[in-house]
């Protein structure tokens, strides 16, 4: 099963299932209906109205007061070839944030913002939390989870290093492309090792495997549960491998014209193309 976001003729955002041809969609719920009762939704048969892909807008399944925390610097040769390789792997796991705005989804175009001379890529897998979590175990935190999708953070590598924090950069518009939800059970466990994998053009750029992460899903959930609740629809970005652009001699970055795809294991492709910075005047 492959759960996106829709809206219907400008209408509130529902969370359908997609058909496996991509041609059709299924509705499951409302988009806080879902989010109510997630696991029960995907648990259960697709018997909402069904409608062809093409009379719909595709938009992110998430709601708009949802956190999206990420994990910075979660893969060991991602560290390596960084500029904070000299200091080591931290005992626990950078975090920062993206605003839900900065969401976009499969098939939809990326603008490069002014002052930047591309944009960088970083494949990864998005967890969608599906339970409240507070003061988690690492095993409660694991369970929790509802499900998967691929994810590249695409970075305005320029804005993220003007100051030590990395939200500028991180949170560009439409720099977050999301593809479909798939259920946590038809994923399996991380730890597994799914291939995770980037291409430019149709060169691949990385290939890593989740069983290289140096943070874990549950312990990372639940290091955050214990500042703060995690509430169902909140996201957690794992991290990307190591080949990003910036790191390259010389240094590599999307320009417009430029076709990036994430490829994971179990979850599909999800396929974006980069614009001119003259599309976000556009929107």
């Amino acid at each position: 099963m492959r759960i996106v976001g829709i809206r219907r003729e400008g209408g509130p955002v529902e969370v359908a299932a997609l058909s496996a041809d991509g041609g059709q969609v299924t509705v499951l719920a409302g988009l806080a209906d879902f989010w109510a009762d997630a696991a029960g939704h995907l648990a259960g048969e697709a018997t909402g109205e069904t409608v062809a892909a093409g009379d719909v807008e595709f938009v992110p399944p998430v709601l708009p007061g949802a956190r999206v925390i990420c994990i910075g610097l979660n893969y060991l040769k991602h560290v390596a070839e960084g500029s904070y390789a000299a200091e080591g792997v931290p005992p626990y796991p950078t975090l920062f944030a993206r605003w839900t705005q900065s969401l976009t989804v499969d098939g939809a175009p990326v603008p490069v913002p002014a002052n930047e001379d591309g944009l960088d890529w970083e494949g990864e897998v998005m967890v969608y939390v599906g339970q409240t979590l507070l003061d988690a175990t690492p095993e409660q935190a694991l369970a929790a989870v509802v499900g998967y999708s691929t994810f590249n953070d695409l970075t305005s590598r320029r804005a993220q290093k003007l100051t030590s924090q990395w939200i500028l950069g991180k949170n560009g518009d439409d720099s977050g492309p999301l593809g479909p939800l798939v259920p946590a059970a038809e994923v399996g466990d991380l730890r597994d090792g799914l291939r995770v994998r980037t291409r430019v053009n149709g060169e691949t750029v990385q290939d890593g495997t989740t069983d290289q992460m140096v943070y874990t899903v549950g312990d990372t959930l639940a290091l955050i549960s214990q500042t703060f609740t995690l509430r169902p629809g909140d996201l957690l970005a794992t991290g990307t491998p190591s080949g990003v652009g910036y790191s390259r001699t010389p240094p590599w970055l999307l320009q417009p014209g430029d076709v990036v795809e994430v490829e994971v294991d179990r979850l599909g492709v999800l396929r974006n193309t980069v614009v001119p910075n003259e599309a976000r005047h556009e929107r």
